[in-house]
């Protein structure tokens, strides 16, 4: 499969499995959370509050991992995504990805505290049903 269907494939598997094991590093050692996945295209982003772990520990260290797929209720896709995190406040991307699920841990889409995770991935690796790996790489 050439990239451009590799990335097409990712895409889709990203779009069709909206949850992950998300991967920061924490003391040089890896830290993972379940988290809710949102993408366009290979772009990933994830929701949080600035005053979580995960974002102190992305301001020392920005390199992350992602695991997702192969879940119930999802596809039998797997793609495990490693890139770079960015936290934005950007307002129109806060209320385009603003979801009244996240009233648990945010006050809505104007709280202060809101932040997203952009992920830019650096490589990913994609397989269907278990099978063969492939490689995307930026």
């Amino acid at each position: 499969m050439d990239q451009q269907q590799l990335e097409q494939k990712i895409t889709e598997t990203l779009e069709r499995n909206r949850f992950g094991s998300f991967a920061t590093v924490e003391g040089g050692h890896p830290k993972v959370r379940y988290m809710t996945v949102f993408n366009e295209g290979m772009t990933i982003y994830l929701v949080t509050s600035s005053q979580t772990h995960k974002v102190e520990e992305l301001e020392k260290n920005p390199n992350v991992a992602l695991l997702l797929g192969f879940e119930q209720g999802g596809t039998q896709d797997e793609v495990q995504v490693q890139g770079t995190a960015e936290i934005t406040r950007d307002e129109e991307l806060r209320k385009k990805l603003w979801n009244d699920t996240f009233e648990q841990w945010l006050e809505g889409p104007d709280d202060p505290n809101y932040v997203v995770l952009k992920i830019t991935p650096t490589r990913a690796e994609y397989a269907k049903n278990k099978h063969e790996i492939e490689v995307w790489e930026a």
